[in-house]
């Protein structure tokens, strides 16, 4: 059941923050459904007021103010609601048709501003109901009673009265006019119930409309409730042998979805997996691949969604390869249906020539759970929500009757429609985005440059370190998707976990910067065995460590990516008393031209960066004093003592970090960041 959170004091804030009593508490019940995922999720649903608006000559102006294209609910503020002429609006009934295109040109040109957002398609919906607000919510106990086989005859025996009836029809001028007849037909119902779209409710007061929201949707619950069969869905019998881990399974499916377009440019996608006990209900049921395959649960989801999920098989541990092999198979044929789908429907006038790109965007495992699929983390979680709410909803609609959605040209005419294409309409991706990039040492002042440079370039990124409250802390500064996490990177179980964590959270993982380390100082012939181990263990083993477990999970995804190993100057020109440090380090170069060497036919490119003399935790004002002492330098003179004359940055690091992510065929190389070191010179 859902509460009804309107709260007096709470309203009156509103009004006091926004002075006009009509967008204030239209402003607050939008927030209050918009933060009910049983109501809205994502964008979802639509509020308007209708009030006055004053024009340039101080004349009084009828308006419908209605969310505009691009708003949530949950964040609306006054600019998300655009006035449109109301006297306008009304005229649009008297005519028998009107094309998408036109309504929305003539809905633009009716604005009180012509900057304000393109208002809601389903503007006219609203302004035909006579009510001053109106609310449409896609409450999810309404739709599963009416995405079913016989939705009105089950529908009406729940409402009784209280709500008229509206069949499926596709949002814009055609539904508006259906609704407003409906509404005609018994003007005392508190709502509208739309076949497939989900539940309309009006009032001449915010808290009228908002409340009607809220008990219409608890009665479809509660009937819900007392009429739900158990169980819903008889369960397959599942190997006796282990469930492969999430963490191996992820980078199957994410590499699998990469490459089955172009296998030598793979176009990576972000994956976000949900389970609960519901889901795990869902995709063991017997009858899987019929149910999951009825469509969405309102049109809305199939611009983000898809008609259609991937469904995979139980995958076995210590059976990855089988697993694989039927996971490719899996997704080339989806790509194959799914063109198959449009071509039988592409003889429409309207229909592009092209479709849109083939990749399932849910992928069902059975004895696991499921994935949202994205070209962004943001967009991964956001159709795993739609995906979680599809299975609760269709788990429902199951149980008091047969869940039915769209038919196939009804999908195809939402999926390809126009004003719906619209959404679809992005700038050009930044270079690295739908790539998982982990930085180790992330913390510190290096590091965490090193993150916020992947993310201006649109990659999602993780910030790993000993100290994970700092970790995430940086992580949060960088980016609201970035993933921070403890990990301490001289340990084999700590490292394994974090590589773990990330293919749980984006997928996997394809740019791996392995940065962490730290410096001690004292003459190699006295500093004590103790102190050159340790030494070793962070400044070489871990960077081993780090690599082995990129290899791992690279190879598991089959679509390449980058070692990258912050080595330092000293591996190539060794300092008086720094032997500690830079003889595990020239170690590490080696290493990273060991595995360059090693790996090229799985396409990882490993490659390095010698830096020198960045202030940082590691090179610290003491530091700085030491060295220059050392060198018998000033500390001005040892941090600009370079061909170029000029102190060298943390951002100048990370850029070659970046430099050396998107040089896709350079591998076993070394980038020095040192302004100019003749000494450091590859030989």
């Amino acid at each position: 059941m859902i509460q009804n959170l309107w709260n007096d004091a709470d309203a009156a804030r509103y009004v006091t923050k926004y002075h006009d009593p009509d967008i204030a508490l239209r402003i607050y019940t939008s927030h209050l459904l918009g933060r009910e995922p049983r109501l809205v999720l994502h964008g979802g649903g639509n509020t308007s007021v209708k009030t006055i608006a004053t024009d340039l000559f101080e004349n009084k102006i009828a308006v419908l103010r209605v969310k505009g294209s691009g708003w949530d609910l949950s964040l609306i503020e006054p600019s998300g609601l655009p006035a449109v002429q109301l006297e306008s609006l009304l005229r649009l009934e008297q005519l028998e048709q009107l094309s998408d295109e036109s309504m929305v040109n003539y809905l633009r040109a009716n604005l009180m501003d012509s900057a304000a957002p393109t208002p809601s398609v389903e503007t006219l919906l609203h302004a035909f109901l006579p009510h001053k607000y109106v609310d449409h919510s896609h409450a999810l106990d309404v739709l599963a009673l009416v995405d079913q086989e016989d939705c009105e005859n089950l529908t009406r025996p729940v409402f009784g009265n209280r709500v008229g009836y509206v069949p499926y029809i596709m949002p814009g001028f055609s539904l508006a006019k259906a609704a407003a007849s409906e509404y005609r037909r018994d003007p005392q119902v508190e709502g509208l119930v739309l076949g497939k779209h989900g539940l309309v409710t009006f009032g001449d007061t915010a808290r009228k409309s908002y409340a009607r929201t809220v008990e219409l949707n608890n009665l479809a619950a509660d009937f819900v409730q007392k009429n739900r069969r158990r169980p819903v869905f008889i369960s397959l019998t599942r190997p006796r042998k282990e469930i492969a881990s999430q963490a191996d399974i992820a980078p199957i499916l994410r590499g699998c979805l990469a490459s089955v377009i172009e296998k030598d440019s793979p176009k990576r996608w972000i994956l976000d997996f949900r389970c609960s006990d519901l889901i795990r209900e869902f995709v063991n049921g017997e009858g899987l691949m019929e149910y999951a395959n009825r469509g969405t649960l309102t049109p809305d989801y199939l611009i983000r969604t898809k008609a259609s999920p991937l469904i995979l098989p139980f995958p076995e541990a210590g059976a990855l390869e089988e697993f694989r092999r039927e996971t490719g198979s899996a997704v080339v044929d989806y790509v194959a249906g799914y063109r198959t789908y449009f071509e039988r429907h592409n003889s429409r006038p309207t229909t592009p020539e092209l479709p849109l790109d083939s990749i399932p965007r849910i992928t069902l495992v059975r004895g696991c759970g499921l994935f949202g699929i994205g070209k962004s983390a943001e967009e991964a979680a956001i159709v795993a929500d739609l995906a979680e709410t599809w299975v609760d909803t269709v788990t429902a609609a199951e149980a008091i009757g047969r869940f039915r959605s769209l038919d196939e040209s009804e999908q195809f005419a939402m999926e390809y429609w126009s004003l719906e294409q619209v959404k679809l309409r992005t700038l050009c991706e930044p270079r690295l985005a739908r790539h998982v990039v982990l930085v180790t040492g992330g913390a510190g002042t290096i590091g965490s440059a090193i993150g916020r440079a992947f993310a201006r370039e649109g990659a999602e990124v993780v910030i790993a370190d000993l100290d994970g409250e700092k970790a995430a802390e940086v992580a949060r500064a960088i980016k609201g998707t970035a993933m921070g996490a403890a990990c301490d990177v001289t340990n084999t179980e700590s490292v394994r976990s974090l590589f773990d964590r990330i293919c749980e959270r984006f997928g996997g993982v394809d740019i791996v910067v392995s940065n962490a380390g730290t410096a001690w100082s004292g003459p190699i012939a006295t500093v004590t065995d103790d102190l050159l181990r340790k030494s070793f263990e962070l400044n070489f083993f871990a960077h081993q460590l780090i690599a082995q477990n990129a290899v791992r999970v690279m190879r598991l995804q089959k679509t390449g990516g980058a070692i990258l190993l912050n080595i330092s100057k000293q591996a190539i020109n060794p300092g008086p008393n720094f032997g500690a440090y830079g003889i595990p380090k020239a170690a590490t170069l080696a290493l990273a031209r060991q595995y360059a060497l090693e790996h090229g036919h799985d396409k990882i490119r490993v490659n390095a960066v010698n830096a020198d003399r960045i202030r940082s935790g590691l090179l610290t004002d003491d530091m700085i004093r030491s060295r220059a002492q050392a060198r018998r330098l000033s500390e001005r003179d040892y941090m600009s003592g370079n061909l170029l004359g000029c102190e060298v940055t943390a951002e100048d690091v990370a850029q070659a970090f970046v430099h050396h992510a998107l040089a896709m065929k350079t591998t076993g190389d070394v980038t020095t960041v040192d302004g100019g070191n003749v000494a450091a010179f590859l030989r």
